[in-house]
């Protein structure tokens, strides 16, 4: 049937509000602007963002640095609306959809992909995407689907941490770090944290059996040694750890550098400890969803939480990159898209 005059899509219906960034630099070259609105595909949905999150990647990826993140975000130029990590609710299915409806609260994630920091952003129906428990907020998802999915797949998928292994997780108050020391705690590892004084008491509260204040105690001086190092903020080196590993223990980062890639190739051919770098974003469609399904099902059951430090409304885009970068951040700073 054709389109009647009263009918004609108005420009609210066509465009959206999103972020972009044009240029790498600091949190100044992120910018609002209209965008197209998005259509979804047959086998795709659309989603009503309402809340997605703000992370070191996203700053590594916004300033082009370390180089390596270049091959993910663009050699010359990022990604033009950036974000990956989303929550909200379905606005629009396609025809060929039948796994979800329209109203639908999701979460989940873009990646390898990005454009969650806008109104709208399509997604397939059989991506990386979960209903959002009943009583979990769009914060809370946001950031499960973000920090928490990174962390589930460095804790079980990459480390392979078992019960009875010790695992120290350093940045334990971050955003990936409080996950990790609570996933690794559901595993039954002997967990170790290291973050500042003022989260001692959170990292304690998510299940760490040790906490080391880095404000008072050189971790590497401790004497202690573990299975898994699990550098959750990357500032740190596999040089710098390396004798705090026990016999074919692991340290692993989620932070590119050439170091760590040198590392990587080394430890392959020299000695039984490993260096290890992996992005969530190279792993299958596949493996994402298995581990976002089975987040979801510890979130609905209690058995971890979200972490929120601040939030912040996407017109303060600019001031949620800036608080990031500080590398202080407790939890995840979630942005919210209203």
């Amino acid at each position: 049937m054709p389109t009647t005059a009263t009918e004609r899509p108005t420009e609210t219906d066509t465009r959206m509000k999103a972020v972009a960034a044009t240029e790498y630099g600091g949190p100044e070259v992120l910018r609002p602007y209209s965008a197209p609105k998005p259509t979804p595909e047959p086998d795709e949905v659309l989603i009503r963002v309402r809340a997605s999150t703000v992370g070191p990647a996203n700053s590594a990826m916004r300033e082009g640095r370390p180089f390596p993140v270049r091959f993910f975000s663009g050699l010359r130029r990022p990604t033009s609306i950036p974000g990956d990590a989303f929550a909200g609710e379905i606005a629009s299915i396609g025809r060929d959809v039948t796994r979800f409806t329209v109203g639908d609260r999701v979460f989940g994630t873009t990646a390898p992909n990005s454009g969650a920091h806008a109104e709208y952003v399509c997604v397939p129906e059989d991506g990386t995407l979960e209903l959002t428990p009943a009583g979990v907020s769009d914060a809370e998802a946001a950031a499960v689907a973000d920090n928490g999915l990174t962390a589930i797949l460095f804790v079980q998928n990459v480390a392979d941490l078992q019960p009875g292994q010790s695992i120290l997780v350093n940045g334990a108050s971050g955003g990936i770090g409080t996950f990790a020391v609570q996933l690794a705690a559901h595993v039954g590892a002997a967990v170790t944290g290291v973050c500042s004084t003022k989260n001692v008491d959170l990292v304690r509260s998510l299940g760490a059996d040790a906490v080391v204040d880095y404000t008072a105690t050189d971790v590497a001086e401790t004497g202690e040694t573990y299975d898994v190092i699990f550098d959750a903020v990357g500032k740190g080196s596999f040089a710098q750890f390396n004798r705090m590993l026990n016999p074919n223990g692991q340290y692993i980062t989620t932070v590119p550098s050439v170091g760590i890639l040198f590392d990587m190739a080394r430890t392959r051919l020299v000695g039984d400890r490993r260096a290890v770098f992996a992005a969530t974003g190279m792993k299958s469609t596949g493996v994402r969803k298995q581990y976002l399904r089975e987040l979801q099902e510890l979130l609905d059951s209690g058995e971890i939480r979200s972490v929120i430090g601040r939030r912040y409304p996407v017109a303060e885009i600019i001031e949620a990159h800036r608080y990031v970068d500080t590398g202080h951040k407790r939890g995840t700073a979630v942005v919210t898209i209203d």
